[in-house]
């Protein structure tokens, strides 16, 4: 009797979003809700009258018959999409959601009418290279210590409306000309290097399709990539292959990814807290 053996299942996790105007966002949110539990999709999608924002997983067949749905609605013809991979579901529902905006910066800024320079996977390294460019990472501070690119500042935000705070205290458009900024998708560049723009500085540059892509894209021997990509799912990091990280682990006390390095810090309490964690 030849003894069966179950063949392992690879799920597509797919990370997208566009800033177009969707005024129809409280019939559209049911029907794609309705698409992805026919599917088995899981994941969340946001839905505002600025855009869409999603990150979702199932099969290939699945979360393209799902894309294939979105880009047929009016606006969403071209939009691009960022994919990993992983050996299950990384999220446990199925959830789409109509939002007032779909990320806030805390001021009012609208990246289809001004954004920074989209810098290409393939031409970001010698960007970042050149010295006259400060480079940002505009994400909160976990995200930054699991991993990020080399020579980029970390503004020790905990959530993105810190980050005009932060440039006020710390840049000036008249001394510093050249601002790369980038995130794990786009984003949140979108909108801060639209802010930026509007406060004065001149030549702003975000990398296109944010790291994901540019791990997609950028074979590892070349890479200016340090670190795990944190993703918000229960993968926690993701490694230069966009394979789930053997690394990164949520600390339950404040969400940091717990590297190898922060495991091994007198602090660590298993289960309980890290260095991170504030004093008790």
């Amino acid at each position: 009797m030849t003894e069966l053996t179950e063949n392992p299942t690879t799920y597509d996790v797919v990370a997208f979003y566009k800033f177009v105007e969707i005024d129809d966002c409280e019939t559209f949110a049911p029907s794609l809700k309705h698409a992805m539990l026919d599917r088995d999709v899981m994941g969340t999608i946001l839905l505002a009258e600025e855009g869409i924002n999603g990150s979702i997983s199932g099969s290939e067949s699945s979360i393209n018959q799902i894309l294939e749905m979105i880009r047929s609605h009016p606006g969403l013809h071209d939009l691009e999409s960022k994919r990993s991979y992983a050996p299950t579901h990384v999220f446990n529902r199925a959830k789409v959601k109509v939002k007032p905006s779909l990320i806030s910066i805390g001021e009012d800024v609208d990246p289809t009418k001004v954004v920074g320079e989209y810098v290409d996977p393939k031409d970001w390294n010698a960007l970042i290279s050149d010295p006259d460019v400060v480079l940002i990472d505009t994400r909160n501070d976990y995200e930054y210590y699991a991993g990020t690119f080399e020579g980029a500042v970390d503004p020790k935000i905990t959530r993105f409306r810190e980050l005009p705070e932060f440039v006020h205290k710390n840049f000036d458009p008249k001394v510093h000309k050249k601002v790369a900024m980038f995130c794990t998708g786009g984003i949140r560049c979108e909108k801060s290097t639209s802010w930026m723009l509007e406060q004065g500085f001149e030549n702003v540059y975000h990398l296109q399709g944010g790291i994901l892509k540019y791990l997609e894209e950028i074979p590892k021997e070349e890479s200016m990539w340090n670190g795990d990509c944190y993703v918000f799912d229960e993968r926690v990091g993701v490694n230069h292959d966009l394979a789930p990280s053997e690394e990164a682990k949520f600390c339950p006390g404040c969400g940091h990814a717990l590297t190898t390095k922060l495991r091994c810090a007198p602090e660590y309490i298993p289960g309980k807290r890290c260095s991170f964690c504030p004093e008790s």
